[in-house]
């Protein structure tokens, strides 16, 4: 199978496990092209999260369509954007049909609140993903917990601190944080 048949059954798996979408497919996505197929790296994955999140769409098709392009050009972009999507598509369409036929039902509404506590932990489980290689970079069973990367931190906290105290627009933070790495980690 070619590249961008890869890419398309891959990211097709992650779309149909993408329960909670947003942050929570981070891991996801992560154990694919970074631990399983070995595509891109930690660090680019990290670098690929960072400008899904910058760039206008929801975070998995930004991903996607990033990871294709990076694995496999146009049509691996393309490739990786399909798969992501399609079996949302195909769901949504079906759970709204079975919502409007069970929309009284209390067993349903049961279901969905237990979803929203899965999704909870998926998020969280992205959140120290990011923390994590952020501070230490990859983190290893050698990794040494007590020693983050000084920088990362410090620029964390004072752009935290800039956003909390001035009510930043979060636009000019990652500019702003941008040229810090620039200047930084040139």
């Amino acid at each position: 199978m070619n590249t961008a048949g890869k890419l398309f059954i891959a990211f097709l798996k992650i779309g149909l496990l993408s329960i909670g979408g947003g942050y929570a497919i981070i891991p996801l996505i992560q154990e694919q092209v970074v631990e399983k197929n070995s595509w891109i790296s930690g660090k680019m994955f990290t670098d690929i999260i960072t400008i899904s999140q910058m760039t206008p769409g929801p975070l998995a098709v930004n991903t996607s369509t990033f990871v294709g392009l990076q694995v496999g050009g146009i049509m691996g972009a393309l490739a990786a954007t399909i798969g992501c999507i399609l079996c949302g598509i195909i769901i949504s369409l079906s759970l709204y049909k079975f919502f409007q036929t069970h929309q009284k039902s209390a067993y349903v509404l049961e279901v969905l609140n237990g979803l929203k506590s899965a999704s909870l932990g998926l998020i969280i489980s992205a959140a120290s993903t990011i923390i994590s290689t952020a501070f230490y970079g990859s983190i290893t069973s050698e990794t040494d917990l007590s020693a983050p990367n000084r920088i990362a931190l410090l620029l964390f906290l004072i752009m935290l601190f800039v956003l909390r105290k001035w009510k930043l627009n979060p636009i000019v933070i990652i500019f702003i944080s941008g040229i810090a790495g620039f200047v930084f980690y040139r």
